[in-house]
Parts: C-alpha cells; sequence; structure tokens
C-alpha cells in the first residue's frame, strides 16, 4: 500500500511540474523574446549614434580613395595647466586623411593647397590641444584627435578630411 500511495504522490508531482512548465513556456519564454528584441534594437541604435559621434565616416572610406596630408614640422603646444599648477607640452605630429572621392577634395585637397591653408590647420590644432590639461590629453587621444577633426571640418565647410592621426606624440 505504501508503494502504490508513494507511485501516486509522484505521478502527482509530476503532472504538476508539467503543469508548471506549460505556464512558464507560454508566459515567461515569449516576454523574455521581447526583451532580446528591444535590447537588440536599443543596441542598434547605440551603434549608429557612436559611429556618428566618431567624427565622420572614417570605416566607410575605402583605403584606395584616401589620402593623407603630412603636416611636416613637429608642433610644441602648451596645455592647459591643471591640479599641479605646473606648464605642461604636447609635441605632437599629425596627418590628415582625406577622401579624394569627397566632391571637395578637388578644391581643397591638392597639397598646394593644403600647404596654403596650413598655418590655419595648426592654428586650429593649437587652439583644441592646448585647451585639454595633461590628464585630459593623456587619458583620452581619441577625443582630442575628434576635436581636432570637427575644428579642421569646421574650417573647410567639408568632411573631406575624415580623420586626425597622430603619427607621434609625447606629452610632458
Amino acid at each position: 500500500m505504501k508503494k502504490n500511495m508513494m507511485s501516486i504522490i509522484i505521478l502527482a508531482l509530476l503532472v504538476v511540474n508539467i503543469a508548471l512548465t506549460a505556464v512558464m513556456m507560454f508566459s515567461v519564454v515569449p516576454a523574455a523574446n521581447r526583451t532580446n528584441k528591444i535590447v537588440k534594437d536599443v543596441a542598434a541604435v547605440m551603434n549608429l549614434e557612436l559611429s556618428s559621434t566618431m567624427g565622420g565616416s572614417d570605416a566607410e572610406v575605402p583605403i584606395e580613395d584616401t589620402l593623407t596630408y603630412e603636416i611636416a614640422d613637429k608642433m610644441t603646444i602648451p596645455l592647459r595647466k591643471g591640479a599641479d599648477e605646473k606648464d605642461h607640452y604636447a609635441v605632437v605630429s599629425i596627418s590628415l586623411a582625406m577622401n579624394t572621392k569627397n566632391e571637395d577634395y578637388e578644391k581643397f585637397g591638392s597639397q598646394e593647397s593644403m600647404l596654403e591653408r596650413e598655418s590655419l590647420i595648426k592654428n586650429e590644432i593649437n587652439e583644441v590641444v592646448g585647451s585639454y590639461t595633461l590628464e585630459e590629453a593623456q587619458t583620452n587621444t581619441q577625443a582630442v584627435q575628434t576635436a581636432i577633426l570637427d575644428r579642421i571640418q569646421n574650417l573647410f565647410g567639408s568632411k573631406f578630411i575624415y580623420k586626425v592621426v597622430f603619427r607621434d606624440v609625447i606629452f610632458q
């Protein structure tokens, strides 16, 4: 009799387990799927925002359509004083990546045209780099490059320059 009673209890628990599993499948799984879809949509939107805030579409320009202009001189730029109140400097060598397929490249992108405007470009670089403290510039060089790119694109009124590269940077 005890064996039969134990079998009935085990059978009842199995039926309850199957019922609860079915409830979970029909209520929890669809909610989890909707949550996953929302997370994927938000991630896709954030990825688009990230690429648009990084200073242009450098990932979209193929290497064969890229030409670089190197500012020949190393630039020594005084940095803004930080918490230590000491004078610090940045010594940078900069290259500008240009999209040769951009419509403004013909107007501004030639070596002669860039050489004529090099002092204006250097002024923008000096102002941007000089606005950072030593700690800010060392910890986030990408932000400095993006700020320089924005200023140069505003100077030309065009996005044919799509990337700023530090060939060499020393902070002191």
